[in-house]
């Protein structure tokens, strides 16, 4: 059993039914979004430990929100095909429902901590977590007769043209910034320092293998996994392996300028313009650098003034931080 199918059969056969024959014809949505590993369909036994459950996000217009809210606490049943449909999380021990009732707008703004009632700036999606995305778009929805959380979801799809040109150069200087560090480490014998900088570069460019693919990255704990699901920026993965293996460093070097080279090749393929070429000789010394001409040409394509005005280093608040709480930080001091 996993997590998605077991919210479809509980909203088809409990939920669906009481708010229905309490108010026939009520526009709303229902679906498993939100946190949770089931959302991304990769929740297994021990996902179980905390956390799951009878879970639902129910979305009605705002009139309904509180009553449809008590009706469920007075009329859902204790359990449900053996699981009890009121029960205590790590945010709210407390037993109560989990069918989360709310508008489709105050719910994706609870996620995102930016409002979509509005067309959002360039600063607005820069201040949003893939995560937090995910958390909107990457479930299963199974109804929506008011078409709300669809029009969402698809306005949520990915990145407006220009702020994806420029997230996708901020990968690029942030590896143009550690590249040539890794070999001067390394090469002097500090093969812990130079293992973490290695690091470092494999997640931006694995972070830039995910943008190429108009992929939203989870956080840590499935960011590795949904990469390897990527269609074609995973055919790197040996490359970045080797990068962080245990070989002398020119060959770590080697295996690091290949993946560039790989992302370099799949970024002109999905039609973002990538330069003369991804690396070159950093200066005289034996180390790598990012060819200057990849952040340039990107750069040179965006037309937008509000994304040409943004630093060229300045790019999403994951690119910024790694910490799986800044989008709630974010959200609390945008709401």
């Amino acid at each position: 059993m996993n997590g998605i199918e077991l919210a479809r059969r509980y909203y088809e056969r409990v939920v669906a039914p009481l708010i229905l024959d309490r108010w026939p014809g009520l526009p709303h949505a229902a679906g498993r979004l939100g946190s949770g590993s089931d959302v991304l369909g990769l929740d297994d036994a021990t996902s179980r430990d905390h956390d799951w459950g009878l879970r639902l996000a129910l979305l009605v217009e705002q009139p309904y929100v509180d009553q449809v809210r008590d009706h469920l606490e007075q009329a859902l049943p204790a359990r449900f095909e053996g699981w009890p449909t009121r029960f205590g999380t790590t945010w709210s021990p407390a037993p109560t429902h989990q069918v989360q009732v709310d508008t489709a707008e105050a719910f994706a703004a609870s996620r995102l901590g930016v409002a979509v009632d509005r067309p959002w700036t360039a600063a607005d999606w820069l201040s949003v977590r893939a995560q937090a995305v995910l958390e909107v778009t990457a479930g299963a929805v199974f109804a929506d007769t008011s078409g709300a959380i669809t029009a969402l979801r698809q306005r949520l799809r990915w990145y407006p043209e220009d702020v994806w040109r420029h997230v996708v150069a901020v990968d690029w200087t942030l590896i143009g910034e550690e590249l040539p560090l890794y070999g001067r480490a390394a090469s002097r014998g500090d093969e812990l320092g130079a293992a973490l900088i290695a690091a470092r570069i494999a997640h931006s460019a694995m972070h830039l293998g995910f943008l190429l693919e108009r992929r939203w990255p989870p956080y840590a704990k499935w960011f590795g996994t949904c990469f390897a699901a990527l269609p074609t920026a995973t055919a790197v993965a040996p490359a970045l392996r080797v990068a962080l293996g245990t070989a002398a460093w020119q060959d770590r070097q080697a295996a690091l300028s290949s993946a560039l080279t790989d992302l370099h090749r799949l970024q002109e393929t999905v039609g973002l313009p990538g330069g003369t070429q991804a690396v070159e000789p950093f200066h005289d010394r034996p180390f790598l650098g990012v060819h200057p001409s990849v952040v340039t040409a990107l750069r040179a394509a965006i037309t937008d003034p509000q994304v040409q005005a943004l630093p060229p280093g300045r790019g999403s608040v994951d690119q910024r931080f790694s910490s799986a709480t800044v989008h709630l930080e974010v959200g609390t001091a945008r709401s």
